[in-house]
């Protein structure tokens, strides 16, 4: 028999790809009731059973369905960095061999796990490592909340994760729906039950998905702002060419309505002599006085290849204070995780880059005699 003739096995459902909803569709759609779907949840989240022989409340059909069509997968973890203060990174590999970094920050009141959305990141924000590598796809639900799975039973059950925030590699609101898929299981009370003001999700500002995000899913928002107006955050951060400051704050007012935090939060990363001045911290105020805020300021963590440096301390503390004197709370973050690679800006996973970024880095520098 000729092998062209014979037809390719069909692929195995991953049933990590589904949150709670989607989940009960699929076994509607086998002829079961939706409450199979509570019941998986539970196995695998819960219990963290990958075997469907050992899900015992379900009938032996359809133990024997699940085991020939499907499939409990999550991505490989291949290689793991201990900082000194704790922090926790993991180089994830997936089927494709991409890899992605997720990082656990453990506090003494708090467990937070940063999860990637995307293998790379098409923004190209300008003092961002990850953008360095440009962008090869979106990652699957089942690779989202996977990075979850695996960290949970990797620190195993005394040793909870409190926190998720979706700041990892890549914007989160361009991989849309699997990303709100997988915020759902992370909240599903069958699943890991984590509050909706422990979830937050970070965007650079595209603003239709974030009135889309309005609509259908209630979790935190932060923003990458970074700049305190257009001139300067459209060189930072170039997708405000696209979504411009103005559309920006209109779009976190209207978020903040409904929001389980009821304000927004504002990342600010502080470069040196770029962005850091006591005129940038007025004119910050301005536009941050339109919308219910906090700020979060970050100092700049550096990179190979990178020309920003980190704003002075003295500076730092400057901004802080003119902003906090005018009633915007403001805090700056602590780094954690710099001696791994770890902090902020710093994930640099393994991207076999689709958008060429590299191909430009190159041509740029050689233009510049570098």
């Amino acid at each position: 028999m000729n092998s062209a003739t014979v037809s390719a096995k069909p692929a195995l459902i991953n049933l990590l790809d589904f949150d709670r909803k989607g989940l009960q569709a699929f076994f509607v759609e086998l002829g079961e009731k939706p409450f199979r779907a509570t019941q998986v949840l539970k196995w695998i989240y819960q219990e963290g059973i990958s075997d469907f022989d050992e899900m015992t409340n379900l009938s032996k059909s359809l133990r024997s369905h699940l085991k020939a069509h499907c499939q409990i997968k999550v991505p490989e973890i291949v290689a793991e960095q201990l900082a000194s203060d704790g922090t926790c990174k993991w180089a994830v590999q997936m089927h494709c061999g991409n890899r992605v970094e997720t990082v656990y920050i453990p506090e003494e009141r708090r467990a937070t796990l940063c999860v990637s959305s995307q293998v790379g990141c098409a923004l190209a924000c300008t003092f961002c490592s990850t953008a360095k590598q440009g962008f090869n796809r979106n990652l699957s639900t089942a690779e989202i909340i996977g990075q979850l799975y695996l960290a949970q039973q990797r620190l195993g059950p005394e040793r909870r994760i409190t926190n998720v925030v979706m700041m990892g590699m890549g914007e989160p609101l361009l991989n849309f729906d699997n990303v709100v898929a997988a915020m759902n299981l992370m909240m599903d009370d069958f699943c890991y039950g984590l509050s909706k003001r422990r979830v937050t999700i970070s965007t650079s500002g595209i603003v239709p998905a974030m009135k889309r995000l309005n609509e259908v899913c209630d979790v935190s928002v932060a923003v990458s702002l970074h700049a305190p107006h257009d001139a300067l955050r459209d060189q930072l951060v170039p997708i405000n060419v696209k979504y411009p400051l103005k559309e920006l704050m209109e779009a976190c007012r209207e978020y903040a309505k409904t929001g389980p935090r009821k304000h927004i939060t504002f990342e600010y990363v502080m470069l040196d002599g770029i962005n850091d001045s006591p005129e940038d911290a007025r004119t910050l105020v301005k536009l941050l006085k339109t919308v219910p805020s906090k700020l979060n300021l970050i100092p700049f963590n550096p990179f190979p290849q990178s020309h920003y440096r980190c704003s002075s301390n003295a500076a730092i503390l400057k901004f802080r204070d003119i902003l906090h004197n005018a009633g915007i709370v403001t805090t700056v973050r602590k780094t954690r995780g710099e001696d791994i690679d770890a902090a902020c800006g710093q994930l640099v996973g393994q991207v076999q880059d689709k958008s060429r970024r590299h191909l430009k880095l190159q041509a740029q520098g050689l233009s510049h005699g570098q």
